[in-house]
């Protein structure tokens, strides 16, 4: 028993010995380490005192204006470079919008190309009374001279009526003189009236009619010219002043 506890002794005593040289040299380690910082501090806070002794301190401070101007200017020219680029490009952007507006207003519209009219003969046949305005012809319905404001075109009865340009069909009447009548308005003022009519249901007031529709068939409707022979009278007006249509049907 005595010589296990000299045995435990003696590991206590080798372990303390060993913490105790742990100790002392994390000690040692710790002065030498504090010592070096503060002689690194001293030559650190040196240092400085020198270069404030070398460089005035308003030397330093013209120093740091000078690069804060200096930044300063930099940022302010790079600032208006961009700006002058992006008036640059609005610029550009105008003229070519400017170009492409006066390209566009200098070209000249496209129109459509409007054919002459042509007007046709609404029925085939002799003309057995002319066009009288400024003359008188006779009347064997009414006995006595008259003027004529039309033609009288010789044809059968149901003989078919055509419309002798395209149209519009502006008026379907009976006539006080002339009978059963189909008026057609066409382009460029001109109108053209079909008397004398046997029908007219081949069309309504506000028809758009094509050169050479049906329009109607001749009868013998028209009171002042009743003893006359079966035949369509026809007028043709332009801006409401009548023609004679011999010069212009074709």
């Amino acid at each position: 028993m005595k010589r296990k506890n000299n045995g435990l002794k003696k590991v206590l005593y080798i372990y303390g010995g060993i913490f105790l040289l742990l100790v002392i040299t994390c000690i040692t380690v710790y002065s030498i380490y504090n010592k070096k910082l503060a002689e690194a501090t001293k030559q650190s806070l040196l240092a400085t005192e020198k270069i404030e002794n070398i460089v005035p301190n308003d030397v330093i401070e013209d120093v740091s204006l000078q690069l804060s101007k200096g930044i300063q200017e930099a940022l302010e020219e790079t600032k208006a470079k961009e700006e002058n680029k992006t008036e640059e490009n609005v610029l550009e952007t105008n003229t070519i919008e400017s170009n492409i507006v006066e390209e566009v207003n200098s070209q000249e519209p496209i129109q459509e190309e409007v054919k002459p009219l042509e007007f046709m003969y609404p029925v085939e046949g002799e003309i057995i009374k002319e066009f009288a305005t400024e003359k008188l012809v006779f009347s064997e319905t009414l006995q006595e001279w008259i003027v004529h404001n039309g033609i009288d075109i010789k044809a059968d009865r149901t003989t078919v009526v055509k419309a002798i340009e395209e149209g519009t069909v502006i008026a379907i009447k009976n006539d006080p003189r002339y009978g059963l009548t189909v008026v057609v308005e066409h382009r460029d003022g001109y109108k053209s009236i079909y008397s004398n009519l046997l029908t007219a249901e081949f069309v309504t007031e506000g028809d758009v009619v094509a050169k050479g529709q049906t329009l109607g068939t001749i009868g013998n409707s028209a009171i002042f010219e009743i003893a006359d022979e079966p035949h369509l009278h026809f007028e043709l007006l332009k801006n409401e002043e009548r023609l004679d249509p011999t010069v212009h049907l074709k």
